[in-house]
């Protein structure tokens, strides 16, 4: 599929939200970000950053390709940026593979990627009352076959970004219990992952207001979660811009 059919698929899936649902679910997640859930969202996706440095870092390692863990954190902080800013949501990825070589990069997209099925597969497919222990069981599982270290990295990745998700949730005003929830968000982290996407926007709205209907709890509230989520991630990732803009400075 090409660039510019992901980016199509993606407005059409976002342009629809807003005709079903009108703009209010975007107005609602603007005056619902306050300072504490920006807070836990920068501390959160600090830890996730890290994680996902280091399972890329033991991937290209493997490759033969050595990435000193700082230099794999600012890459990724710089990387996570560009995807939220950019269309279609893998240029940051593009332009880590450019610095870093290509094939340390996919390796590592795809085992995270891999790792969030699996675990988000078990937890939809058994149910959502025992979780987390679900999720442990699937990382014990996935450890004795792939390399520990990665599945261990995205594990706790995909943990941090459930975690947002949730204080998302909270911020917007969703009192669903968490074993309503968690299955919810496992569903639109799914979305979101899809390469249908305006910067990440798209398909993760698309399916929030789904679910959320589907669950009772309505498909305005879903898409405010959603949107809120996209808002706390996006400026989570500004670190990234930080860098990029001394980067650019040094040059």
């Amino acid at each position: 599929m090409s660039r510019w059919a992901r980016l199509a698929g993606g407005v059409l899936i976002l342009g629809a939200v807003i005709r079903w649902l009108g703009p209010q679910p975007f107005v609602a997640a603007v005056r619902s970000v306050g300072p504490v859930a920006l807070a836990v969202a920068l501390v959160l996706t600090a830890v996730t950053t890290v994680c996902c440095a280091w399972r890329w870092r033991v991937l290209a390692r493997g490759l033969g390709v050595e990435v000193p863990l700082r230099d794999a954190v600012a890459a990724y902080y710089r990387s996570q940026f560009l995807n939220a800013t950019l269309p279609t949501g893998v240029l940051g990825d593009v332009h880590r593979a450019v610095r870093h070589g290509t094939l340390p990069v996919v390796a590592d997209r795809g085992s995270g990627q891999a790792v969030q099925v699996v675990a988000a597969g078990a937890v939809l497919l058994i149910g959502p009352a025992p979780w987390a222990s679900v999720l442990l069981t699937t990382g014990l599982g996935l450890a004795l076959l792939r390399w520990p270290q990665v599945v261990a990295a995205s594990l706790l990745s995909s943990g941090g970004h459930l975690l947002v998700f949730l204080v998302a949730a909270r911020a917007a005003g969703t009192d669903a219990p968490l074993a309503e929830l968690v299955p919810l968000a496992l569903l639109v982290l799914l979305a979101a992952a899809l390469p249908l996407n305006v910067a990440g926007w798209g398909p993760r709205e698309g399916m929030a207001a789904w679910a959320f209907a589907a669950a009772g709890l309505g498909a305005a509230q879903g898409a405010t979660v959603a949107v809120l989520y996209g808002v706390l991630a996006l400026v989570a990732t500004l670190p990234g811009a930080v860098l990029l803009a001394r980067g650019a400075v040094r040059a």
